[in-house]
């Protein structure tokens, strides 16, 4: 919910006219405080002709069956067939095809409102009837309050008030022309370009109608309005037999001259295109695959070198140029090539023996190797593995690089990994250097590159993974103050629960092992709380004390809170609004709920409008 408040914040400061509120939530969400759950009167006319649009599916097939769920008069019948280019009523529509409703809109004390009936004919929900049966042009908190029943008391033939979501234009918008407010109900994979095509109008006049800045985001089951200005039909252009989510347009005249043709050619076009496509794909599939071939037998071959060398008595130099034979082949094949091998006696010498002044943490240590800082960690070999396998599928700015490895030799049975370490050491140090602190401007910056590392293995990697630890010491920071995510071993859905996680963590995490993105939407949410105050806190107390009032339970002072909640060492130098919209943003991925957290998708979007 605070990340919808967030949403609407942004919105409300970047619009400046329109005629209702765009509301973000889900169907089956209903904010208690937001007036675009539901569209206002604000209108001189009480009453009007509009429209809705509906998308046949399993249970409602034909266009007679979704009349009959909007109750249309039968005397409206062939003008709802001519609104939707149909011939017969009783025809089997494709799933998903939009069909045009009219609808009387009226003013309802405070809101806009459609008035219909609908008998259950069954057991059922009223987030079931709201948003699958009415496909979300109502929600189902309104539905609840609307009707007497408890949802337990839901029975077949119970009678229920069912009030569409519509509007009639304001007074501003008839001025501009505007007759009708189409009321759209968004389902996956609608765009607002798609929804600007469909009804042949401009982005600016759909952004405005709905109280929305440009190139906003839209979500599914959710509804939108549509300015037009003429009556709608639907566009003569789409057969029933295409896919599903026809489109419609506003009435023009339609040039049908040379249209065959020139989609001949579009065909005729595109068949030849994707037919080379498929030629190139297959060309460069061969191409890799040999390609491969030749880097294993050159590799196995390589070890084969490598072996009967270390078998004989060499210098400790050479090591690092040969594959020790110790090391499984299935480790390394495919990624020796681009790894290095290192020896103990260069780990030894980068850490000055392994002594204590080199040590950063738990079996880590931090040394130099060919005048580059790298950071030196003894590991269980199937961790090594892992940590092999895992960075042998990344390659991502934001995300600390693996250099390479050591797998022990006789005196140490235990391997080795060898990391990149960012000069600027990791973001928990920074924070607490007040006496060179980080200004805002780099931390909005370390924000989004570490929202940008963990939407990468999120959503761009196969499988796709979740870091699990994600913390300010676990963030490292280069010369120039860009983020990169350290201890990348990520653990596949479904793993156990990790040791090595300590700190403010995800309480489904804590109490379940439940792994999943949301958890590490939790500790980003952490992050974003350290990076505002500089403080650290383990069990989460503190920051759910200082932060208390960005869930609305104070009154009053909401930006005095956040001054004092603030790095002193910031001294004021930063945006108020941003802080607030970053504090905010923190405090909705830190909810208990995972569900309630937004996803690394959604955060991007909001860090992004402030680097």
């Amino acid at each position: 919910m605070v990340y919808i408040l967030l949403i609407i914040f942004w919105a409300s400061i970047s619009s400046s006219s329109g005629q209702q509120y765009y509301d973000y939530s889900d169907c089956s969400l209903d904010p208690d405080s937001y007036p675009g759950s539901r569209y206002t009167c604000n209108s001189s006319q009480k009453s009007c002709l509009t429209f809705l649009v509906y998308r046949a599916n399993q249970q409602f097939q034909t266009l007679s069956n979704v009349t009959d769920l909007f109750q249309v008069n039968p005397d409206e019948s062939n003008e709802v067939l001519r609104l939707n280019n149909l011939t017969s009523p009783s025809k089997m529509l494709p799933p998903g095809r939009e069909v045009l409703i009219p609808i009387n809109c009226s003013c309802s004390g405070q809101f806009f409102q459609a008035n219909f009936s609908y008998v259950v004919p069954g057991s059922t929900t009223y987030s079931d009837i709201a948003c699958s049966v009415f496909e979300s042009l109502l929600k189902s908190r309104t539905l609840g309050e609307e009707n007497q029943l408890q949802e337990n008391d839901l029975k077949a033939g119970s009678k229920l008030h069912v009030p569409l979501k519509c509007a009639c234009p304001d007074d501003f918008s008839s001025s501009k022309g505007v007759k009708y407010l189409v009321t759209y109900p968004f389902v996956e994979g609608d765009t607002l370009d798609l929804l600007r095509m469909k009804f042949g109008i401009s982005l600016e006049d759909l952004c405005a109608a709905n109280l929305l800045a440009p190139n906003p985001t839209v979500y599914p089951n959710t509804t939108f309005l549509i300015p037009l200005k003429k009556y709608p039909i639907m566009n003569l252009q789409i057969t029933d037999s295409q896919p599903p989510s026809p489109g419609f347009l506003p009435t023009i005249d339609i040039e049908t001259t040379g249209q065959s043709k020139l989609r001949t050619l579009y065909v005729v076009g595109s068949a030849v295109g994707f037919c080379l496509v498929l030629v190139a794909l297959l060309v460069c599939g061969l191409y890799v695959k040999a390609l491969r071939k030749w880097k294993v037998e050159r590799l196995l071959s390589f070890n084969a070198r490598s072996s009967c060398s270390i078998a004989s008595p060499r210098s400790a130099q050479t090591a690092r140029s040969s594959t020790n034979s110790c090391l499984s082949p299935d480790l390394l094949v495919g990624v020796t090539y681009s790894l290095c091998n290192y020896s103990i006696d260069e780990l030894k010498r980068a850490t000055k023996g392994f002594s204590e002044d080199a040590r950063t943490g738990d079996q880590a240590y931090k040394g130099m190797i060919d005048n580059v800082q790298v950071m030196i960690k003894q590991m269980r070999f199937e961790d090594t593995r892992q940590v092999v396998d895992v960075h042998s599928k990344i390659n991502h700015i934001n995300i600390v690089s693996l250099h390479g490895f050591c797998y022990g030799e006789n005196v140490t049975p235990w391997p080795y990994i060898v990391l990149e370490l960012p000069s600027n050491g990791c973001l928990r140090d920074c924070l607490f250097n007040q006496s060179n602190y980080l200004r805002w401007h780099k931390r909005t910056q370390i924000a989004f590159d570490v929202a940008t590392g963990l939407h990468y293995l999120h959503h761009c990697i196969f499988p796709t993974y979740a870091h699990l630890s994600v913390n300010s010491r676990n963030i490292f920071l280069t010369t120039s103050w860009r983020a990169k995510l350290g201890n990348v071993r990520p653990l596949k859905r479904n793993s156990s629960i990790s040791s090595s996680v300590k700190g403010w963590v995800a309480p489904e995490y804590l109490l379940h092992g439940s792994v999943s993105e949301k958890v590490d939407i939790f500790a980003f949410g952490v992050v974003l709380l350290e990076l505002l105050s500089a403080r650290e806190d383990m069990d989460g107390r503190l920051f759910k004390d200082s932060t208390g009032f960005l869930g609305g339970a104070s009154e009053g002072g909401c930006f005095e809170r956040l001054r004092s909640f603030m790095d002193p060492a910031l001294k004021q130098d930063y945006p108020l609004a941003e802080a607030l919209c970053l504090a905010v943003l923190a405090k909705a991925c830190v909810e208990d709920d995972p569900l309630h957290r937004p996803s690394m998708d959604d955060i991007m979007k909001v860090l992004a409008r402030m680097v």
